[in-house]
């Protein structure tokens, strides 16, 4: 009983989406200027008599100014606040929250490397191989394996170039690879009221390129215990940083010895809910 209203760019106009919404609003020939352009689209949820907004999951799902200019203007973003979507989508400040939280992170740098020969430095301390990666990256992009200081002089300039790029920012921290993790996704939905609850977890080892495959849920190589330890890291995850709404705690699982590093918190609904919804 509730109407929606629905945007669309000219690729788009046929989707089904369009002719399921009650209204739907042409918002340009270019998918990139006219998804990326939060204000336009916060406007036209204004004049279209909007009370809420739902960013999806891909373009603005992660962008806290599109949060922001919803509570300036009295919209309600359909996800977490502008400042927990800032601090997350901050791998490194991420990793502080963390660690403060008393949530284990993979050994690395505490902040941003500030050039090539820090980078050097910490490799030595944390101990090859290690990954080298974009501070706001995302997508398999701005991330390189290094194995070695050749390597990792080599690889220094390309995630530079590539986090510039595709992130626009140049920032990159260094963490410990660990070798062959099982790669566990936590599903967790928090209200305005406090209650945080994981709706289990999904197995997204097998990739390619650093890009999901596969996700299988409840993973086969949990017991009964690590699946409820590892859902109580995520609720504990989601209640540091005052999450609210939908959202996904990654971790890595060490196959040998069953340590847990929490790598990341998508703030916003992935492609892969419909897999917990599944189940």
């Amino acid at each position: 009983g509730i109407p929606s209203v629905a945007v669309y760019t000219d690729p788009d106009r046929y989707a089904l989406h369009v002719k399921r919404a009650d209204e739907s609003y042409n918002v340009g020939s270019d998918p990139l200027a006219g998804y990326l352009n939060p204000r336009q689209l916060v406007n036209l949820a204004v004049e279209t008599g909007c009370d809420a907004l739902h960013p999806g999951y891909g373009f603005l799902s992660e962008n806290a100014e599109l949060a922001k200019i919803c509570a300036e203007r009295g919209i309600k973003f359909i996800g977490p606040a502008a400042d927990v979507i800032t601090r997350m989508g901050d791998k490194t400040e991420a990793r502080r929250s963390m660690i403060a939280a008393g949530v284990p992170v993979t050994p690395g740098t505490e902040g941003n490397l500030a050039d090539l020969d820090e980078a050097l430095r910490e490799a030595e301390r944390v101990g090859y191989p290690v990954m080298l990666k974009a501070t706001s990256g995302g997508g398999g992009r701005g991330i390189r394996r290094c194995n070695n200081r050749e390597e990792l002089e080599s690889a220094y300039p390309r995630v530079i170039s590539e986090a510039t790029k595709a992130f626009g920012s140049a920032e990159v921290f260094l963490e410990k690879c660990i070798i062959e993790p099982r790669h566990i996704e936590v599903q967790i939905l928090a209200d305005h009221h406090g209650s945080v609850v994981h709706l289990y977890e999904r197995d997204c080892s097998i990739q390619r390129r650093n890009q999901k495959l596969i996700e299988l849920a409840p993973s086969p190589q949990l017991s009964d215990e690590q699946r409820d330890y590892i859902g109580q890291l995520a609720v504990r995850v989601a209640r540091e940083c005052g999450y609210v709404n939908a959202g996904t705690v990654e971790f890595l699982v060490t196959p040998e010895t069953g340590e847990y590093f929490f790598i990341e918190c998508n703030p916003r609904i992935q492609v892969e809910h419909t897999v917990t919804e599944q189940i």
